[in-house]
């Protein structure tokens, strides 16, 4: 039984949006990239172009850096109250929740995530971070010291200047967000780079951020190529911090152009391979679903995706039974359909480098249970692909697949799992599934993950920070640890009066 298709005719009821930004965006300004050139983005669920946009490369970035550092050093933004500040935040995030729907549905066309989820999770996720950051603008101070010998001092928190954002392809709308309102409260000018797979989002953003008064220089994107545009950000002199979401390879060689530039900070959250533990005490059919969920949501495109799922081995046989049949009723299809639950990979190129992980488990002796092969029909789409019978040392169990697979592994005891859901380079998060609370406890102080969601999965929220361990990355989004990584601290000491210092 293959998984349930949509026909892509369904009466969804969904305005197409006309495509109204393809150009960069430098000191408040829709502009041409230098060269002139320009680059296809692509319709995923048909493989269709459907626009041209600008093709910045080291030129342009040179230019918006320059905005930015103009705008740091000369400009309003950092100089504003932090009760000003608020208030531009706050009125952005207005704007963003009044364009719901224009936004979701260019991450749907352009990146091949699901409308639906785009308008009720992603944007009003990205609305919640604004109005979140927005808070905290007028809240940023240092501390009172009471120093030894005859000084007394304080501490003031100020902004670390011009920011390089580079955002990942597969939320969007929601990663532009998670970087660019921490900055702004800070106070920081940015040059934010989408992935050239999905910008149009990222570039409606800006237009919005122009009528809520941002000033000009203080949001800078530039489109192109991570190689280039994403390189140049990465090495450049006046750039004063990068924040990057992606691969672990990519994020390797940011921090080596960081270091060998100007030796500047980088706030790094990479990838995962998140194990999802199950014990023997819990639904089998409540579970297996969020099992499911946990692996496959956003076409598996999601970095903490529970793609090794641990099952103890006295409920194993039913919970393989279970994951499949919901795996076979999933419906594949149209993302901008409402009942279909999975839309198209993002690009070409990723969608044939999840086929060749699945190929590579069916030879090492996985045994495929569902899904495992693409659809037949246009468009980059992949069925959900359950894998049983899964060994630690399998390519399927150990790398990151970023695409809708699940892999079933079996374990006896609670020493085991722990041991083996540590045996990864990864470390971003992890799901325990027990109704013990010892095991729960037990379990969640013992795996090395940034992230441990217990009884539930995808558990974020503004205030909670998210990041890894090991080759997952450092420092943290979401929360005041975010917050932090855009500010500097200054120490002022000075004598008091009869000191001896005078």
């Amino acid at each position: 039984m293959a998984p349930a298709q949509s026909n892509g005719d369904a009466e969804h009821h969904v305005k197409i949006p006309k495509i109204k930004f393809t150009k960069l965006f430098i000191n408040g300004d829709f502009v041409d990239s230098v060269s002139g050139r320009t680059f296809e983005t692509v319709d995923p669920s048909n493989g269709e172009v459907i626009a041209r946009v600008a093709e910045g490369d080291k030129e342009d970035v040179d230019s918006a850096v320059k905005a930015a550092r103009e705008a740091f050093d000369h400009g309003p933004w950092p100089r504003l109250s932090g009760a000003e500040r608020q208030k531009i935040m706050l009125k952005l995030a207005d704007l963003i929740e009044e364009n719901v729907d224009e936004i979701a549905a260019l991450d749907a066309l352009e990146g091949g995530k699901l409308f639906t989820e785009g308008k009720y999770v992603d944007v009003p996720s990205a609305v919640r971070d604004f109005r979140y950051y927005a808070g905290t603008a007028d809240k940023i101070h240092g501390t009172t010291l009471k120093m030894s010998r005859g000084l007394q001092g304080y501490t003031l928190l100020e902004p670390i200047g011009v920011v390089g954002h580079i955002i990942p392809w597969n939320f969007p709308a929601q990663m532009f967000s998670l970087k660019v309102a921490p900055a702004l409260a800070a106070g920081c000018t940015m040059v934010v780079k989408p992935a050239e797979q999905t910008n149009l989002s990222a570039l409606f953003y800006a237009h919005l951020s122009k009528l809520a008064g941002v000033p000009d220089g203080v949001l800078n994107i530039v489109t192109g190529f991570g190689r280039t545009a994403g390189a140049a950000i990465s090495s450049h002199m006046d750039i004063d911090k990068v924040s990057f979401t992606g691969s672990t390879e990519v994020g390797r060689l940011i921090m080596q152009a960081a270091a060998a530039s100007n030796l500047k900070p980088v706030s790094l959250e990479l990838g995962g391979k998140s194990p999802f533990i199950v014990f023997d005490d819990v639904d089998v059919d409540q579970i297996a679903g969020l099992a499911l969920a946990a692996s496959t949501f956003n076409k598996g495109e999601i970095c903490v995706a529970g793609s090794r799922v641990f099952v103890q081995e006295g409920i194993y046989d039913k919970f393989v039974e279970k994951v499949v049949e919901k795996a076979k009723a999933k419906v594949v299809g149209d993302p901008f359909d409402p009942n279909v639950q999975q839309g198209p990979q993002v690009s070409k190129t990723h969608y044939e480098r999840v086929l060749s992980y699945i190929e590579h488990g069916k030879r090492e002796g996985a045994t495929l249970l569902a899904g495992g092969k693409p659809l037949d029909r246009k468009g980059y789409f992949i069925e959900p692909t359950i894998f049983a019978d899964v060994t630690d040392d399998m390519i399927i169990a150990k790398e990151e697949i970023f695409g809708p697979v699940m892999c079933i592994l079996k374990f006896k005891s609670v020493e085991e799992v722990i041991e083996r859901a540590n045996s990864s380079k990864y470390g971003l998060a992890a799901g325990i599934m027990t109704n013990n609370l010892n095991i729960a406890n037990t379990v969640s102080r013992s795996v090395k993950s940034g992230v441990i969601w217990i009884n539930c999965y995808f558990a974020f929220d503004s205030d909670a920070p998210f990041g890894g361990y090991k080759m997952s990355g450092f420092d943290r989004e979401m929360g005041m640890e975010s917050l932090s990584k855009y500010l500097q601290v200054k120490t002022i000491a000075t004598p008091v009066y009869n000191s001896p210092w005078l």
